[in-house]
């Protein structure tokens, strides 16, 4: 494959709180360090909450799309003193309520080859202070925010309802030469130009069947798996006929078993080439590995809580979901950019699936735990060069039927 682009990014971050404590929330901005274009913004509120606490809480989030977007290099600009002193490693951290957030923090840091904090006036910061507003604003409404990397719309502002701006500074204008946002398109999107995903799910192993957390363990396919990966083989040959065939095809898959059989399936039937990516495999369950749910609950039942409330947080001995994303997204980068215009048929596990729905849907974290991937079902996500992006289909288990 292509090598991966050197990505070095700046991460704008702020946060605040109407009184100390107060209603607090938090902005970040991730942007490309040599042209300023804008990756990623972010904005949550997070009840009531110090200054403090609330500047933690944007550092923590825009490094952590920034290690999910690929970047090595970072630079961080704050206008918080005392994040960036603290962070710097310059001045103690005092207070024990920060001492969490500075460590969480610091994890994020470990992941790239160099991170750099820089202490910025408060009108340089004015792009993730305006985030941090818009969601304590849309707190203050009783409304969710809606922020995402090419809209800063607050929510509930509707054509010929102006929002109320009197807690915000204007956004910034983006540096010259500065890339556009990716399109938003309400007609249907054009059929060609882009590079088409089929996201597959492995076919059924034991463990699937059992609803028992599988993860590296490998496994093969069970008999009715073997059925699946002919079943899902045949329906992707007749995706692709009906489209006038594919210029082609290539197939990616995890390199556990389970995945690499019910590729060389689907390869055999549309007759493509095989390549193994490390990176698509599924999340480290750690001490869960072979369990199910139930068994989980009853020996590890605060750690599971934590675990499905944060992806941050990873089971014991295991990954989180946060660091699956950091391998994913740049791998699935890569494929878009490398195989603009063609179908790669993707074959990985539900964690993978997930996380790239969540981003292309640009959804919370709760979809993670809110959405279904049968064994042998098919996402279809079409990338565009622009940076335009339409999913399709989502888990079609059609093939499966009966």
């Amino acid at each position: 494959m292509a090598r991966a682009r050197r990505l070095r990014v700046v991460v704008e971050a702020d946060g605040g709180a109407r009184g100390n404590p107060g209603p607090a929330g938090w902005g970040a901005v991730v942007r490309e360090a040599a042209t300023g274009e804008v990756l990623v913004e972010l904005g949550e509120s997070i009840g009531v909450a110090t200054n403090n606490v609330a500047e933690y809480r944007g550092l923590i989030a825009g490094l952590q799309r920034a290690a999910e977007l690929g970047a090595v290099e970072v630079e961080v600009r704050m206008d918080s003193r005392l994040v960036v002193e603290q962070m710097s490693g310059r001045w103690q951290i005092k207070n024990p309520g920060l001492r969490p957030l500075a460590a969480q923090a610091a994890s994020l840091v470990s992941r790239f080859e160099s991170v750099r904090f820089t202490w910025v006036p408060r009108e340089q910061n004015q792009a993730a202070d305006a985030l941090a507003n818009a969601a304590m604003d849309a707190a203050a409404a009783g409304v969710k925010p809606d922020v995402s990397q090419d809209a800063l719309l607050p929510p509930g502002a509707q054509e010929g309802h102006p929002p109320d701006t009197s807690r915000r500074e204007p956004r910034p204008p983006a540096p010259s030469g500065a890339a556009s946002a990716p399109p938003k398109r309400w007609m249907p999107p054009p059929e060609t130009g882009a590079a088409r995903l089929l996201l597959v799910r492995h076919a059924s192993t034991t463990l699937t069947e059992q609803r028992r957390y599988s993860g590296r363990g490998d496994v093969p396919l069970s008999p009715e798996g073997e059925a699946q990966a002919t079943a899902t083989a045949q329906r992707i040959a007749a995706m692709l006929a009906r489209s006038g065939g594919a210029s082609s095809p290539v197939v990616v898959t995890s390199p556990l078993t389970r995945c690499r059989r019910t590729a060389q399936v689907i390869a055999d039937r549309i007759d493509a080439s095989v390549l193994v990516e490390d990176a698509l495999t599924e999340c480290d369950f750690g001490a869960w590995e072979g369990l199910t749910f139930a068994e989980v609950r009853q020996v590890w039942p605060e750690e599971l809580d934590a675990w499905l409330a944060s992806p941050q947080v990873a089971p014991p001995g295991g990954e989180s979901f946060a660091q699956v994303a950091a391998r994913v997204a740049p791998a699935i980068a890569r494929l878009t950019a490398e195989y603009a215009g063609r179908v790669v048929v993707v074959v990985t596990h539900v964690t993978p699936i997930k996380l790239v729905l969540r981003d292309a849907l640009q959804a919370t974290d709760a979809l993670l735990h809110r959405l279904y991937l049968d064994a042998g079902g098919i996402s279809v996500v079409d990338y565009w060069p622009d940076g335009g992006v339409a999913v399709r289909t989502v888990n079609d288990t059609a093939h499966l039927a009966g």
